[in-house]
């Protein structure tokens, strides 16, 4: 949609920790004024996540963002989230401008870097406001965070350079609300301070009224007023950021099909395991290092980050061991892109893409060898099951590595003229390099029947992913002083 405004309207939304609730705060407003027919589009200067998603243009960014774009109704571009950053080592990370992978950096290098990266930044701002009435800026971390002020593009840096006003949310459930937020904004320079309009406090519990005098004080004390008291939003799903959080890793009580998922220490788009973790007719257990490894109907090897690294992660933990038991006992396995790659007879690292240049051994379950390469395959795809027609497929692909060895018979999925994945002889492993595999009803049932979930139970993802974010949205509408937020972009 163009914009015939003469000057679009930027709000950012910051917060005081990491998880205060940032991305689900710009998912509901995104909709909520996309609700009242304003054209209006998501931002994140910068995101540090191992969960990205593809645009149609063969972009990478991260998955908050492609959320974010969903709730305005519009396809993920590129320019909503210009630089992601792919953590690869504890110092380390991938770095990715305008969806491109553009090398490896530390920590201090990057620093060092930031001038360049703010030039992408805007440029992306720009595009963005030459289409949209409104754009919704998702800060990262805390902006309190002063040994990281000089040079900054993902919080006050980047308001400053486009002259936004800042809403800053605190998450009450951690406790110390107060403090966050008072500290918050005395760690600001003047002209910082002033370019906060508003405090908004996430996920209360309780009587609202009880709250009201630490309110009026923060309010006298800091003359910026409260816009609103979100309460906590119980059993909601809107797609994580990076982290798994503690729900995740806790099994759910009486389900029919059993999942296992290892938490790799590179994991990377853990999200692909959300519509399993929400079906009603599935538990799903993600187990961690030195955990035990329960009996289950199918294990999922997920993807990674750094792929060798992670695999011998697997062997460290038994799971190598785990993984043989299992198919004796007549499981399932599935590899999901670093899990396909795992799963075949060796993975070759001659450049260093993912670390030190070498080579591993994999698992040996299938013929193939995967060689890392410079470039990665970022694209959407759709298609169909080879055996089953019938059944339609969606996806995304992100991987630096080329898979040699899969004939088009033993393929699992055909799209256009290319095919995908693999299935053994005895039907016991699955491989793909697809994210989002268990998104579309149609292909989750199909794979859960696999698995050994005979059920005409059917769950629409996508539909959830609606629910969730219109339930955002109300909350918003009711808690939220939008009539102050309005004044404050002088809508």
């Amino acid at each position: 949609m163009q914009n015939n405004n003469k000057q679009t309207k930027t709000l950012m939304i910051q917060g005081t920790t990491s998880d205060a609730g940032k991305s689900v705060m710009v998912a509901g407003l995104c909709r909520l004024f996309a609700r009242k027919g304003i054209s209006v589009a998501p931002f994140k200067p910068q995101n540090m996540a191992l969960n990205s998603a593809v645009t149609a243009q063969g972009g990478e960014i991260g998955r908050a963002q492609a959320v974010q774009a969903q709730a305005c109704f519009l396809p993920p571009h590129t320019d909503m989230n210009p630089i992601l950053l792919k953590p690869n080592s504890d110092t380390g990370a991938q770095v990715i401008i305008h969806g491109k992978a553009r090398g490896d950096m530390d920590a201090r290098r990057y620093h060092q870097y930031k001038k360049t990266a703010m030039q992408a930044v805007l440029e992306s701002h720009q595009r963005l406001s030459e289409q949209y009435d409104l754009i919704i800026t998702e800060g990262a971390g805390s902006p309190a965070e002063i040994n990281l002020r000089e040079n900054d593009i993902a919080n006050m840096g980047f308001a400053e350079a486009v002259d936004c006003p800042v809403l800053v949310v605190a998450d009450i459930d951690k406790g110390g609300v107060f403090a966050h937020l008072y500290g918050t904004l005395r760690l600001l320079s003047h002209s910082e301070q002033l370019r906060i309009k508003g405090f908004i406090i996430n996920r209360f519990r309780g009587d609202v009224s009880l709250l009201e005098p630490g309110n009026r004080w923060l309010e006298r004390e800091t003359a910026t007023p409260v816009l609103g008291v979100i309460p906590y939003l119980h059993n909601l799903h809107i797609e994580a950021e990076d982290a798994i959080s503690s729900q995740q890793l806790q099994a759910t009580d009486v389900q029919l099909l059993n999942v296992v998922v290892p938490v790799l220490p590179r994991i990377s788009n853990h999200t692909d395991f959300d519509p399993l973790r929400l079906h009603p007719q599935v538990n799903l257990s993600y187990i961690g290092e030195g955990a035990d490894i329960p009996a289950a109907d199918l294990l999922i090897i997920p993807g990674s980050k750094s792929v060798r690294q992670d695999l011998q992660w697997l062997r460290d933990n038994g799971w190598d061991k785990a993984i043989e038991r299992h198919l004796r006992y007549g499981g399932k396995v599935l590899g999901i892109c670093g899990g396909l790659q795992m799963l075949g007879q060796s993975i070759d690292d001659p450049l260093g893409i993912e670390g030190r240049p070498g080579s591993n051994r994999g698992l040996g379950y299938f013929d193939y060898q995967t060689i890392l390469q410079k470039e990665k395959c970022l694209r959407q795809v759709s298609g169909v099951f080879k055996n089953s027609p019938e059944i339609s497929v969606n996806g995304y692909e992100i991987h630096a590595g080329q898979t040699l060895g899969i004939t088009p018979q033993q393929a699992l999925i055909q799209f256009n003229e290319q095919y995908d994945g693999i299935l053994s002889d005895d039907q016991q492993i699955m491989a793909t390099y697809l994210h989002g595999i268990f998104n579309h009803p149609d292909a989750c049932k199909h794979l859960l029947q696999w698995a050994g979930l005979f059920t005409r139970t059917s769950f629409d993802y996508y539909e959830y992913q609606e629910q969730a974010i219109e339930r955002v949205a109300d909350a918003l509408e009711e808690h939220l002083d939008m009539k102050m937020i309005e004044q404050i972009l002088d809508f």
